[in-house]
């Protein structure tokens, strides 16, 4: 599989709503596309609007195998960029830090 970068903007008013999206791509994900996608993990942004955007990282088949999870899960996927390598300088911080 491959990795991408996928940017959701303006996709949420609430943190509720974003939790409901979130549990649908999972549940997408995981039953119907599990051969096919798998959700790495996403970084939550303030949008300039006050909505709530993501950065997600996922691996894939293709992108075009990303966008109809996208599509499946009802969400936005207004960038899919593949990931051309990586770089890590530190580890996530976690949530507590």
């Amino acid at each position: 599989m491959n990795t991408y970068v996928i940017r959701r903007r303006n996709a949420w008013a609430t943190p509720e709503e974003l939790e409901q999206a979130a549990a649908r791509s999972k549940r997408v994900g995981d039953e119907e596309m599990s051969d096919q996608v798998r959700w790495i993990r996403s970084y939550v942004v303030q949008e300039e609007d006050g909505k709530l955007g993501t950065v997600c990282i996922y691996q894939g088949v293709s992108e075009e195998a990303i966008r109809d999870h996208a599509g499946r899960a009802g969400l936005a996927a207004d960038e899919v960029v593949p990931v051309a390598g990586t770089v890590v300088v530190r580890d996530d911080p976690s949530e507590d830090a």
